[in-house]
């Protein structure tokens, strides 16, 4: 059967639940950045994969930021949807939120977005499915993504080695932490 040339971020969807043990907890306490991390890549394949009907590998990782810690004994909820699409690659956004069981308040922990590539059977870039975009915020994760991409691409050539134009940062470097004292080798 054919895969759909579109799909709404609503049909591939994904929400996960993990109560969090002493296991997870990292030397304060806290649950381990780097077990939650884990956690993200999990619910970023599935949701990929749902969407692309096809295997997929984490490609890059655009940003993790932990606003809030998680304790011990808290339900981490996660929730992904696919934010942007290209040809073969999908930008999955997860929210991380975490609820205190016995109260019933939850805070937001994480916003995360994965850049997953869908692989065929013999492991080579797979198309994905476009995205059918049916609400305000449908649109404005897309566009907003789209930017994120188009601003990689413009810094990467900014700030590549080979190109870099020092003299045109160095003045914005006065008065912050930093001491330049330049070699020439």
């Amino acid at each position: 059967m054919d895969q759909p040339a579109y799909k709404t971020p609503r049909e591939t969807r994904m929400v996960i639940s993990e109560l969090m043990l002493p296991s997870h907890s990292n030397f304060s306490g806290k649950i381990h950045g780097g077990y939650i991390l884990h956690l993200l890549d999990q619910i970023a394949f599935a949701c990929a994969s749902k969407h692309s009907g096809n295997y997929c590998v984490t490609a890059s990782v655009d940003k993790v930021n932990f606003i809030q810690p998680i304790e011990v004994g808290e339900l981490v909820t996660m929730k992904a949807s696919v934010n942007y699409t290209g040809r073969t690659s999908m930008v999955i956004g997860i929210r991380v939120e975490a609820e205190n069981i016995q109260t019933g308040v939850i805070k937001h922990c994480n916003s995360s977005y994965f850049t997953m590539v869908a692989k065929d059977e013999l492991g080579k870039n797979a198309a994905v499915p476009g995205l059918k975009l049916e609400y305000k915020q449908d649109v404005r994760r897309f566009v907003e993504r789209m930017r994120k991409k188009d601003d990689y691409k413009r810094s990467e050539q900014e700030f590549d080695a080979k190109t870099f134009d020092i003299e045109k940062y160095l003045g914005q470097l006065e008065g912050l932490n930093t001491v330049i004292e330049l070699k020439t080798s």
